[in-house]
């Protein structure tokens, strides 16, 4: 992917699914990939495996909803690799559960991970991107966003918080030079998508309903996101910025 040779990439959630498989693309393209996970076995393992192929990358322990850990862990990857030039906002969770079989202390969990820990992130990388006058910013939110999901409300009003965040951002930032854009995955088969499965009376015929509801008949797989991802992060993209797309098998088609 054209422009990413060099560049400093940060990747939250970067030892899970959809995360390692993005470190791993971002490496490839020649990024210098800075893996931030609160499993730092995950990340370390994602690392190995770079550095195995010949990429450059490095694990950084980081809870993205506690600031603290991710001021810690943006001053350890900028003085192992300079300051960022790319935001990947990708750490997520949810659980399969009516909203009024929640109460607050779950809605708290899925906020802090969802919402707040993204708020963390942006503020902690934004002063380096502003200072001097470029970046790149994409934000993993949810097809729950975009159309709701059953089972999902907070979870989904975190995604679509996220998404006009993301789309303020834009216009605010626009003259600095920096994009950010918006990646909805639908079902992935992630460790994400395992724990929400698990709030599912019948976590099988969860599944197969949406397989159903698929019109390319599967779930995704971790490797289908790092394309569009790739793309918000790379010069093809640096004339796109407040954009929202769906990487889901055609689950929405919003245009």
């Amino acid at each position: 992917m054209a422009g990413l040779e060099g560049k400093v990439a940060i990747v939250t959630g970067g030892g899970g699914g959809i995360g390692g498989a993005t470190s791993k693309c971002f490496a490839a393209a020649g990024a210098k990939t800075a893996i931030f996970d609160v499993n730092i076995e995950a990340a370390e393992a994602v690392a190995r495996t770079i550095s195995a192929d010949g990429g450059t990358a490095q694990a950084f322990a980081c809870d993205i909803t506690q600031r603290d850990s991710v001021d810690q862990a943006v001053a350890a990857a900028r003085e192992a690799f300079g300051p960022a030039d790319v935001l990947i906002n990708n750490a997520g969770w949810d659980v399969f559960m009516p909203f009024m079989d929640t109460d607050p202390d779950l809605w708290s969990k899925i906020i802090a991970i969802n919402l707040v820990g993204a708020l963390h992130m942006h503020h902690a990388v934004l002063p380096d991107m502003i200072e001097r006058r470029s970046g790149r910013i994409v934000n993993i939110a949810s097809d729950a966003a975009r159309v709701g999901s059953s089972g999902e409300a907070v979870y989904a009003a975190c995604k679509g918080g996220l998404v006009a965040f993301s789309k303020t951002l834009a216009r605010e930032h626009a003259r600095h030079g920096i994009t950010v854009n918006v990646v909805c995955p639908g079902p992935t088969n992630t460790a994400l998508f395992d724990d929400y499965k698990q709030g599912a009376g019948n976590p099988e015929k969860l599944v197969q309903a949406f397989e159903r509801s698929i019109p390319l008949g599967r779930i995704g797989q971790p490797d289908d996101l790092p394309g569009a991802i790739l793309f918000f992060a790379g010069d093809a993209a640096g004339y796109v910025t407040g954009q929202v797309l769906s990487v889901s098998g055609g689950l929405t088609m919003n245009g």
